[in-house]
């Protein structure tokens, strides 16, 4: 039944697109002003990658040649977080077209969005034209879902909105299996031979809020509230994933991808008596700055556990916290903020009155080596204005 109403919930988007289209050119632009579809320049991107295979929960790539062959080299993620488009025509204008820019800039095998994309009145609309940019783009893409998309995690407009992207040819979101908690938990395995695996990202849906509900279900203390957590099962999910591709492949490395923060983030930064953040010695910094406090659930459901149980995952990403854009090294794993790339939340001008010229917002690096090891950086818009 979801499917069905979703197909036609997206073909009548796609209609109104249509005319939105061209009562903007008909305007020349006067009308129509928040179709950032129109507004933004957006180069035509090409790629080497390939989809292998896939299923309802993973989806398989490679890098290839000319006649199909798997390369062996590096994989290059661009990363960001929190575009937050809402409603303000110029400011949704200037997020997408920063985006696409450090596409063309940075040249990405992969662009992986973690969560509070889509926040305007009309998400499912602006999902489809979202997409539609991304497509044209031509850059394989994928999502997760933020704690501002959709208020219920297994409610019809959540559904849409992942329905949407997903059935664009280039975006790898697949809703995941059903009995595991929100949408959109999915696996991507980037091969470099035909049985061979360079990297193995897992992605979750780190949903929204602490509700009651979950107090009896996964013993949360009545004490605990603010934001959600990830569930028991995604997490059992997790480190059968990683058992069943080391029994196919071998000891396989890989990254993680959500939105909320995990705990362990807090161990990285604390308050000094200036009221100021600072990093502590229990992390090996890395790179960037902290000027909010960890926006983590207040319950720890134990997926860091299970990382350093399974032995397989170097990085984590998340966003959530807009103006901490800091990479730490945390036990041997990479705790890592998707640099922010939104204009319409607030900022470093917002919050600080920052020049914009200092503004973190832009995008994150990641550089797989051949060999499997990682190289992480930055690159902010400011290079851009």
């Amino acid at each position: 039944m979801k499917t069905a109403i979703a197909t036609v919930r997206i073909g009548i988007n796609k209609t109104i697109l249509k005319i939105k289209t061209l009562l903007y050119k008909i305007s020349k632009g006067k009308l129509c002003k928040g179709l950032f579809l129109m507004t933004v320049n957006t180069p035509e991107l090409t790629t080497d990658v390939k989809i292998l295979s896939e299923n309802g929960e993973e989806v398989n790539i490679a890098k290839t040649d000319s006649q199909g062959n798997i390369k062996n080299e590096g994989f290059r993620i661009l990363t960001t977080t929190d575009l937050h488009l809402k409603d303000t025509p110029e400011l949704r204008r200037k997020t997408v077209q920063m985006l696409v820019s450090q596409a063309e800039r940075v040249k990405p095998d992969l662009i992986i969005l973690t969560g509070d994309i889509i926040l305007s009145k009309y998400q499912p609309l602006d999902c489809e034209q979202f997409a539609q940019v991304m497509e044209k783009l031509g850059i394989y893409w994928t999502v997760v879902f933020g704690n501002h998309e959709g208020a219920d995690e297994k409610g019809m407009f959540k559904y849409l909105m992942l329905e949407t992207v997903r059935r664009h040819p280039h975006c790898l979101v697949r809703f995941g299996k059903k009995e595991l908690f929100g949408y959109g938990n999915h696996r991507i395995n980037i091969f470099n031979g035909k049985d061979s695996l360079l990297q193995t990202l897992y992605l979750f849906d780190s949903g929204r809020d602490l509700r009651d509900e979950y107090r009896k279900e996964y013993g949360v203390p009545e004490s605990a509230k603010g934001y959600d957590f990830l569930k028991t099962n995604q997490i059992d999910w997790y480190k059968a994933s990683v058992e069943d591709i080391k029994k196919k492949y071998g000891d396989v490395r890989s990254m993680m991808y959500m939105h909320i923060p995990l705990v362990e983030y807090g161990e990285a930064i604390e308050l000094n008596e200036k009221g100021e953040y600072e990093f502590t010695d229990k992390c090996r910094y890395i790179y960037g700055a902290a000027y909010e406090s960890v926006g983590s659930s207040e319950f720890n459901s134990g997926m860091f556990d299970a990382i350093l149980e399974c032995g397989s995952t170097q990085a984590i990403f998340s966003g959530h916290d807009h103006i901490n854009d800091f990479c730490v090294e945390y036990k041997g794993i990479y705790l890592v903020y998707s640099q922010y790339d939104g204009y319409e939340t607030y900022t470093m001008g917002s919050n600080f009155s920052w020049d914009e010229k200092d503004w973190p917002q832009g995008v994150t690096v990641t550089d797989i080596k051949p060999d499997g090891s990682l190289e992480i950086s930055r690159r902010f818009n400011s290079e851009l204005l």
